[in-house]
């Protein structure tokens, strides 16, 4: 007999039981394949932002770029931001890590603090913007804290995972609030060097956050170029409960300083332990 016609012989003596038990295995299989398919699509999609940001550095500008300004062009709101600002051309987004932590993120194409454009004539604003949007904060933690107790904060370059400029925004480790107080009353303009969470950085005082105070412009006067700028990290905080009254403390250190550091974010708190009272 023909291998062909032996087969179909064979086939068409199985027992009908037997050949229901496999279609209905089959079936099963296919349901357990989908619900799991259905299941690892919905841990994706609530976990798709930190994924996102661990495997592209570019996830950041993707999120402003793609989901959230063409979201305020077309329907007036933020999409996934928390804001977006077109006249001052920067988005707010809330961090997903920590309780209260958000980012200041232009809505131009900016890679970072070693960007040429952050010092152009014409750059927005974005450490006055990023200062005023510490409400946000605020708002997370359901209280109003002193401003000496807030903190902004860019990585160097060699010392972040996304490459569009975004500036943290969230609460101060108390204890380096502790530690600036004794720079609160530091004649402005004029750099202190000290040693914070054992690491060391300089620190001065300002009246502003704009025009010539502004973090940027004050840490290339000794930076004048972007593979210096590329290595330095930088905070800014509230000399005192009111900054409006007492100024502000920029806060600087780099990679290319004795015991300096390329990150500040660790002097920041992104669990708010001080609007719980510790």
């Amino acid at each position: 007999m023909p291998l062909k016609d032996a087969v179909e012989h064979t086939a068409q003596k199985l027992p009908i039981r037997m050949l229901t038990t496999s279609r209905l295995k089959h079936a099963r299989l296919r349901q357990t394949i989908l619900r799991t398919v259905a299941a690892l699509a919905l841990a994706c999609t609530a976990a798709a932002c930190a994924r996102l940001a661990a495997i592209d550095s570019n996830a950041l500008w993707k999120i402003v770029d793609v989901r959230c300004v063409p979201s305020q062009q077309a329907t007036g709101t933020p999409g996934q931001c928390t804001v977006v600002n077109l006249d001052k051309r920067y988005a707010i987004l809330k961090d997903i890590v920590g309780r209260s932590q958000h980012l200041l993120i232009p809505t131009d194409r900016v890679t970072g603090i070693e960007s040429p454009f952050i010092l152009a004539p014409n750059a927005p604003d974005y450490w006055d913007d990023a200062w005023t949007s510490r409400l946000y904060v605020e708002k997370s933690v359901k209280q109003t804290l002193p401003d000496n107790q807030l903190g902004l904060e860019i990585n160097s370059q060699f010392r972040r995972s996304q490459n569009q400029l975004h500036i943290h925004i969230d609460c101060m480790q108390d204890k380096i609030s502790d530690a600036l107080a004794r720079h609160a009353k530091d004649t402005p303009g004029e750099w202190h060097w000290d040693t914070l969470d054992g690491q060391r950085y300089r620190i001065m005082r300002v009246t502003s956050l704009t025009q010539a105070d502004n973090p940027f412009r004050i840490v290339a006067r000794d930076n004048p170029n972007s593979q210096a700028m590329a290595m330095q990290t930088v905070l800014v905080t509230g000399a005192g409960p009111s900054a409006k009254q007492d100024g502000w403390l920029i806060v600087n250190s780099g990679l290319d300083i004795d015991n300096g550091s390329g990150t500040a974010e660790g002097l920041l708190d992104h669990a708010c332990r001080v609007a719980d009272g510790g």
